[in-house]
């Protein structure tokens, strides 16, 4: 019995730990989900960017700005601008819960990010 409840809570754990890309991995993720060249950045301009933002970690939630917003995902998607985290005012651009950003299935994180750079701030936005 001890062996099974010890086995059912290491598996727990894992479903429950954070997917972290490796950079091979993320990049052909991100080029599977057409972000190379999109609009004028590079795969490389991508990857740089998710490392310095999440460390690649698909679970990443930033601390609280200080207009009390936060960052969310592999790219830090900011809850003021881009999703909906239920707490304060956003503008929602991306039309998405900040939630739906700390998953191991990244696609609303890069459907996201390319709305973000189709505003005027671009990769400034980050």
């Amino acid at each position: 019995m001890k062996v099974l409840v010890f086995t059912l809570l290491c598996l727990f754990i894992a479903i429950n730990e954070a997917k972290v890309f490796s950079r091979c991995e993320l990049a052909a993720r991100l080029k599977r989900g057409g972000l190379d060249g999109y609009y004028g950045y590079s795969l490389g301009n991508w990857i740089c960017m998710a490392y310095h933002e999440s460390r690649y970690n698909s679970r990443a939630v930033g601390r609280p700005n200080w207009d009390k917003s936060r960052d969310y995902g592999i790219f830090q998607i900011n809850s003021r601008w881009w999703c909906s985290n239920g707490q304060g005012k956003t503008a929602n651009g991306c039309k998405s819960s900040c939630s739906a950003f700390t998953n191991d299935d990244i696609t609303d994180d890069i459907n996201c990010a390319k709305r973000i750079v189709r505003d005027p701030n671009r990769m400034n936005a980050w």
